[in-house]
């Protein structure tokens, strides 16, 4: 991996506050058409694709992918314009002539079989590839991938950021570099680490030309520091702005994007009180979900009707529930209530669901730790209750693998230990069916199913908080976060 200085020195600690005033996020001439970024994470592997570093790459438009998703989640034509399935198992893609990579070689079909035959083999494999054997040949100006059973969602996985098409030149034996390697309008040109980094228009990128020269890019986990940046103008776009501090800035400087993540009460149906569904639908109806959304998040998340959110509209479609369960009265029950620290408001989320429940007749034990040190036991059925924030759509844009990781009987993420064979069946449906509208409705009736049996109760829907600076235009409100700075994106 590259790494030269990219940024004045002095800019090299954006973690503090303090720091903020000392130095530019944009560099030294803050009117040149350089866009300056501050992101919430710095990068855990390298930046390469085959990490969640990978959607850094996207958010920048330095790598790109043989297909992206339109807003619904159906795939559309990227690096590929086209693409037919073949047979069951076989999809050929056609590669789009006419581009070249920022290391000037030009990009074909043996280019894209390589970077994805690397990814495939790849050890851990990327996290879109989790279960997935792919065989990928190049004949001519297409490229044929062979999955080794039926998967409707080949396409879908082609476009996640961790199997971004890179020049051959970024693959050294298990390193991958895409410093310069990519086919995005902006080419990384210089790293700092975990601190910084710099990227320059692409001038023979295959599309429309990026409108903004560059994009100087610093890394501030810090998200008092990262909201104090926008305020004081140090930086055009913010990540990720907390909601306690969003409340400090311009509201025509912060945009709420809905997320697809939502926070869910899981009750474990194996062992324990809420074995008994008449107090799990006690549960269900002593949450108050606008007080948490006005309370905790200060109005600024969605009250969840489903496990699905507004981040994919399709899922207003589902239709109400007419099959809840009559509660029982809980008359004391005791039951242990847990979550973790690392997401801010869930501590605070549990405190209000406490009392909420108390007020309905259980008695609640807190047990409150780092995720890293409660999930085994999460994942073991050794709370009653679950306080989580998930993510419901994965690298494929489509919930269906998080329904059936949470909720069949041999999920490997089952925190509600819920094995019903109804609901097994309608995620069985859910996953083999075509991708569109069919899916989508097969998804929905899995929703059905799992919410039927109150083992989950969805709460709320996050939002993300993005800072732009009055003088941008056109940045990208993405609610998976994999494009942020686009060519259109640019500074008045």
């Amino acid at each position: 991996m590259h790494s030269h200085k990219s940024l004045p020195a002095a800019c090299l600690g954006m973690a503090s506050v303090l720091l903020l005033s000392a130095c530019s996020f944009s560099g030294e001439d803050t009117d040149d058409g350089r866009i300056a970024l501050a992101m919430m994470q710095p990068p855990r592997s390298g930046l390469t694709p085959l990490s969640d570093d990978a959607f850094k790459l996207s958010r920048w438009s330095a790598a790109e992918t043989l297909v992206n998703l339109d807003e619904e989640g159906d795939p559309q034509p990227g690096l590929a314009t086209e693409w037919v399935q073949v047979d069951d198992t076989t999809w050929e893609f056609t590669v789009r002539d006419g581009v070249v990579f920022q290391d000037g070689t030009e990009l074909t079909a043996d280019t894209v079989a390589h970077a994805l035959s690397h990814a495939a083999a790849a050890t851990p494999k990327p996290r879109i590839l989790d279960g997935v054997e792919l065989q990928v040949s190049a004949d001519g100006g297409t490229v044929t991938v062979a999955t080794a059973e039926e998967d409707p969602l080949v396409p879908q996985r082609l476009s996640s950021p961790q199997l971004s098409i890179l020049a051959e030149s970024a693959y050294s034996g298990n390193t991958v570099d895409p410093v310069g390697t990519g086919t995005g309008p902006f080419e990384i040109v210089e790293v700092n680490g975990t601190t910084s980094a710099r990227l320059d228009r692409f001038d023979d990128y295959w599309g429309e030309l990026a409108l903004a020269t560059g994009i100087d890019v610093s890394f501030v986990p810090d998200g008092t520091a990262r909201a104090a940046a926008l305020r004081t103008g140090e930086a055009d776009i913010v990540e990720s702005i907390p909601t306690s501090q969003a409340s400090l800035l311009d509201e025509d400087t912060i945009t709420e994007v809905p997320m697809p993540r939502t926070n869910t009460l899981y009750l474990n149906t194996q062992d324990g009180p809420f074995t008994d569904p008449g107090l799990r639908a006690a549960v269900r109806e002593a949450i108050d979900a606008e007080a948490l959304v006005e309370g905790v998040y200060e109005g600024r998340a969605d009250i969840a009707e489903g496990l699905l959110g507004p981040a994919l509209p399709w899922a207003s479609e589902r239709t109400d529930r007419t099959d809840a369960t009559e509660s029982d009265e809980p008359d004391g029950t005791a039951i242990t209530l847990a979550t973790f620290t690392d997401r801010a408001e869930l501590p605070e989320v549990a405190t209000v669901l406490e009392q909420q429940l108390e007020s309905a007749g259980f008695e609640v034990e807190q047990v409150v730790r780092e995720y890293a040190n409660i999930e085994e036991d999460a994942l073991n059925g050794e709370f009653d209750a679950f306080i989580l924030s998930r993510a419901t759509v994965l690298d494929s844009g489509d919930p269906a693998a998080y329904m059936t990781s949470d909720f069949s009987c041999a999920g490997s993420f089952n925190i509600a230990q819920l094995c019903d064979e109804d609901v097994d069946e309608a995620l069985r449906a859910a996953e083999r069916a075509p991708a569109g509208d069919e899916r989508r409705a097969a998804i929905l009736e899995a929703e059905a199913a799992v919410l039927s049996t109150d083992a989950a109760i969805p709460m709320l829907h996050e939002r993300v908080i993005q800072g732009d600076a009055a003088r941008v235009q056109d940045s990208a409100k993405d609610p998976r976060e994999r494009v942020l700075v686009t060519a259109q994106t640019r500074l008045n």
